[in-house]
């Protein structure tokens, strides 16, 4: 392959990398090898195909292995948490709740079903925090 072609792949590799939103850093390493090896094919001319080809297969596993997680993991460590749904959120209970009972409440413009799932009684007017969702209910426990 020509020198020309590893260092266009690599490039074009790298440029991919930017355009997916949650980026595994998988093709950071295969551009990066394509570029070396493009590199190393302009520096040393008339280099066998198959040298090129195995170099850019051990540079490129070698570099995601031994390097990919832990650049990974050092870059989404400043990202914040993303919250998967209800849980935890606060509501107010329009109707008194005696544990096990349930009813209607609103929540986000729309009314769900909630069951009173703590051990005690959720006053009407008060808040209650959203343990987790059943399905379409929401599992509610008052708050102290």
């Amino acid at each position: 392959m020509q020198w020309w072609a590893w260092i266009v792949v690599g490039a074009v590799l790298l440029g991919a990398e930017l355009f997916f939103i949650d980026a595994q850093f998988y093709l950071v390493f295969v551009g990066g090898a394509a570029l070396v090896v493009g590199t190393v094919a302009l520096s040393v001319p008339g280099l066998a195909v198959w040298v090129q080809w195995v170099a850019f297969l051990g540079l490129a596993g070698f570099a995601m292995h031994t390097f990919r997680r832990r650049i990974y993991e050092r870059v989404r460590r400043g990202l914040p948490a993303v919250k998967g749904g209800p849980a935890g959120d606060s509501v107010v209970v329009t109707a008194g709740l005696q544990p096990g009972e349930s009813c209607r409440i609103e929540y986000r413009g729309t009314t769900w079903n909630a069951v009173n799932g703590g051990h005690r009684e959720i006053v009407a007017g008060a808040h209650a925090r959203i343990a987790r969702v059943d399905g379409l209910t929401l599992v509610l426990h008052g708050e102290d």
